[in-house]
């Protein structure tokens, strides 16, 4: 890349929505079905001839994701499936000729902001439809030898052409917009055919998006480096470091039931609580999470979507100071805990609650008063002679430099609670 953008707004807000939305939410069976099921695109046209999202509300997309403590949303404009939400002039496969007949892009931005949220835009690399896209080992049609000698001929430079303009009309349409999520490159990989760097010319493409709109953040999946990484349905074992061991900027996309898109029979729903912690764990290691939803054919939100997203804006209410603006600690949490630290608000969040007493490594000292961030209501400390032993009622001492804190048999009515400690200028480190 020809410079690196501000990512400042990014680590700041750390919470995003993901939107996956197209044809395959009227299969209702995940957003790759059109690969798992090895449709051909006659098959799969049944979609786009009934596409017809009468209940599309970007504007209550917008507040749900505001409402759950989200700061920006991304949208998928086009997907694997080569399915445009926009009205793109370089293909007829798009909203604006289906039986909804509008563009679906310009009310989604508009409605993010006037939310607050900044703007996003995923776009596949990918193009299962397009008739230059060349067939390889992820394609519908992978074993469809007849199909395969036919796509013989196919030049990925003619792909690669509409890819360019496309992203160019993403840019330049809409307005200013935030962030670009590619999906994806997988030369080398374990698919036969698979595509790169090259086969985008992916720094031709990042030097037009950085003299279109230079501020843009754009992720690592071009085959080049991006701004941020994305690792994607797993959770980082820690801070993520480039090759040189230095610490970058990395988002976890994460789906509510493992599966991107509408996917109405699947119930492997993650809970809120699970959720929460999934949120305070990557912030706690310098990371984003950018968390899916999958609205149905009609354009909803699922409405088990919005049930734990409720519950999430619930926490993010009480507790957003405590993610917001904040990133790793320098400090060892106990078992059970994650640390974010924002300056001299060093912030524990508990993933367990404790019989009364919680010690706190290298803090005695540190530390001019405790909170729980919920209530505000005061976390006493407790004085113990480090190395003293341990007498029937009385605590053992803990090693030297550990604070105490004395807690509540009640743990507070919420998945994770957060206490709040404001530090001396000693721990500046």
């Amino acid at each position: 890349m020809t410079a690196r953008a501000d990512t400042s707004w990014f680590t700041t807000d750390r919470f995003g929505m993901f939107v996956h939305w197209g044809l395959y939410s009227l299969a209702a069976r995940h957003e790759w079905v059109k690969n798992q099921e090895k449709l051909t695109d006659e098959q799969y046209q049944v979609y786009f001839d009934h596409f017809d999202p009468d209940r599309y509300d970007p504007v209550q997309w917008a507040r749900t994701a505001k409402a759950a403590g989200m700061r920006y949303a991304v949208l998928t404009t086009k997907h694997h499936d080569g399915f445009c939400l926009w009205d793109s002039d370089l293909t007829d496969y798009k909203a604006t000729n289906t039986p909804h007949g509008r563009d679906l892009v310009t009310p989604f931005v508009e409605a993010c902001r006037a939310e607050g949220l900044k703007v996003g835009f995923y776009y596949s690399l990918i193009d299962w439809h397009h008739p230059s896209f060349p067939v390889d080992g992820i394609h519908p049609q992978r074993d469809d030898e007849e199909f395969k000698a036919a796509a013989a001929g196919r030049d990925i430079r003619d792909y690669r052409r509409y890819l360019h303009g496309q992203v160019r009309e993403l840019l330049t349409r809409f307005g200013h917009v935030d962030y670009l999520f590619f999906d994806f490159s997988y030369a080398g990989r374990h698919w036969w055919g698979g595509k790169g760097a090259a086969d985008w010319d992916a720094p031709k493409l990042l030097e037009m998006i950085r003299g279109l709109q230079p501020h843009i953040l754009v992720n690592d999946r071009t085959g080049l480096p991006g701004d941020f990484l994305t690792p994607e349905q797993y959770q980082p074992a820690g801070p993520m470091y480039d090759d040189d061991g230095r610490p970058v900027v990395w988002e976890a996309c994460q789906t509510l039931n493992g599966s991107w898109g509408y996917d109405r029979d699947n119930l492997d729903r993650k809970s809120a609580d699970l959720l929460i912690r999934m949120l305070v764990d990557g912030v706690s290691k310098g990371g984003n999470l950018l968390l899916n939803v999958g609205p149905t054919g009609r354009g909803d939100l699922d409405p088990r979507d919005v049930a734990v997203l409720g519950e999430l804006g619930r926490w993010t209410e009480l507790h957003e100071r405590s993610i917001r603006g904040c990133g790793p600690s320098p400090f060892t949490a106990p078992a059970d805990c994650r640390y974010t630290q924002r300056g001299d608000r060093l912030y524990l969040h508990l993933f367990s609650w404790p019989l009364r007493h919680l010690h706190l490594p290298d803090l005695a000292g540190r530390v001019r008063y405790a909170q729980l961030l919920n209530d505000a209501s005061e976390i006493t400390r407790v004085e113990i002679a480090p190395g003293r032993p341990a007498l029937n009622t009385e605590m053992g001492g803990p090693p030297a430099g550990t604070l105490t804190l004395q807690l509540p048999v009640q743990r507070p009515d919420t998945p994770v609670p957060v206490i709040e400690l404001f530090l001396d200028s000693t721990a500046d480190s």
